[in-house]
């Protein structure tokens, strides 16, 4: 989620915007830190700390903050889960609720942007007004790292990380299942390059996330792709699939190729791709057909839930994605 972002947003619409952070966890936690939401004057809010009992607790303190003039302040709280609310996670969890308005428009903004390029961290320490002060630093330093680790709420600096670090993904074919894939990668942490040969076949507005590239020759823009990359093939020809992965599968250097179709469809493939010199090895690494096998159905919003769910594991065993606090996810505990 677009943190930054969401409280300009909010603030240009209601006047005044709340963050809750997750600042320190010990023990089993329903999220980790880093965890956020951003809540609004009205009530309604978005991401999460956890849900359960906790984000209820918190967030009817975040709504009575928003409703007084005066709440300006950061608030630091630590929660014991077992005996202050009754969740069996039983962890601790100190989270930090600040409340901006207009006055704070500017590093707002200077925050949105850096946001907009991926991921950073801010250098963050409670100032003398009561108020949290971020300086966005190139990489992590000693200024923070050299202090007694999690006691922010004392006035010791602090890191934080914000906006994602986005996987790239290489979308081959904007027909039904292309659309509805687009739209499935929109608020996950993709890049997508979505590409066509035909200039027709792109909607007229796109996720922020994802960039149309018409081109007449499709399999050349695996050449410049970055290493790592997702690579998803499903347009409307399957020359233009052969194709499109033949070229891919041969330059070895994606973390996962992916083809639409059947066991039938990759029979061919490895046909034809074998008369073109590409190796059983290369051939093997193809996944066809895409998505997860557990999930059977064919409609096109279907497919892409079960290919969006194969990318986020592909993802997740890359190393892109921290492992999940223990004690239960989201909205548990």
């Amino acid at each position: 989620m677009a943190i930054w972002a969401r409280i300009a947003e909010t603030i240009a619409q209601h006047g005044r915007a709340a963050l809750v952070s997750v600042v320190r966890v010990a023990g089993s936690s329903p999220r980790e830190a880093g965890a956020r939401l951003v809540a609004r004057p009205d009530g309604g809010f978005w991401g999460t700390i956890g849900g359960g009992r906790l984000e209820y607790e918190v967030l009817a303190e975040t709504t009575a903050a928003l409703a007084s003039p005066d709440a300006t302040r950061a608030r630091f709280r630590t929660w014991t889960l077992g005996p202050d609310l009754a969740q069996c996670c039983g962890g601790v969890v100190t989270t930090l609720t600040e409340v901006f308005d207009a006055r704070d428009q500017e590093t707002i903004a200077a925050l949105a942007a850096a946001e907009r390029g991926g991921a950073f961290t801010v250098m963050a320490r409670l100032g003398d007004d009561g108020r949290v002060r971020r300086e966005i630093v190139s990489a992590p330093t000693s200024a923070a790292s050299d202090q007694k680790p999690g006691r922010p709420e004392s006035g010791a600096p602090f890191l934080e990380e914000f906006g994602d670090e986005l996987t790239p993904v290489l979308l081959f074919g904007a027909g039904h299942v292309g659309r509805a894939l687009v739209l499935a990668l929109a608020p996950l942490p993709f890049a997508v390059r979505w590409i066509d040969s035909r200039a027709e076949a792109f909607p007229s507005h796109l996720p922020a996330n994802a960039v149309a590239v018409h081109s007449e020759t499709p399999d050349r823009e695996v050449d410049d792709a970055p290493a790592g990359a997702l690579v998803l093939v499903m347009t409307h020809a399957h020359a233009i699939d052969y194709a499109v992965a033949t070229r891919a599968l041969s330059l070895e250097k994606f973390d996962l190729v992916g083809m639409i179709g059947s066991s039938t469809k990759r029979a061919r493939f490895a046909s034809q791709a074998r008369a073109l010199g590409l190796s059983d090895e290369a051939i093997a690494r193809l996944v066809c057909p895409i998505g997860l096998p557990e999930i059977g159905g064919k409609t096109p919003a279907v497919i892409a839930a079960s290919v969006a769910a194969q990318l986020l594991v592909a993802r997740e065993r890359l190393g892109a994605v921290p492992r999940r606090a223990t004690g239960g996810g989201a909205g548990q505990g």
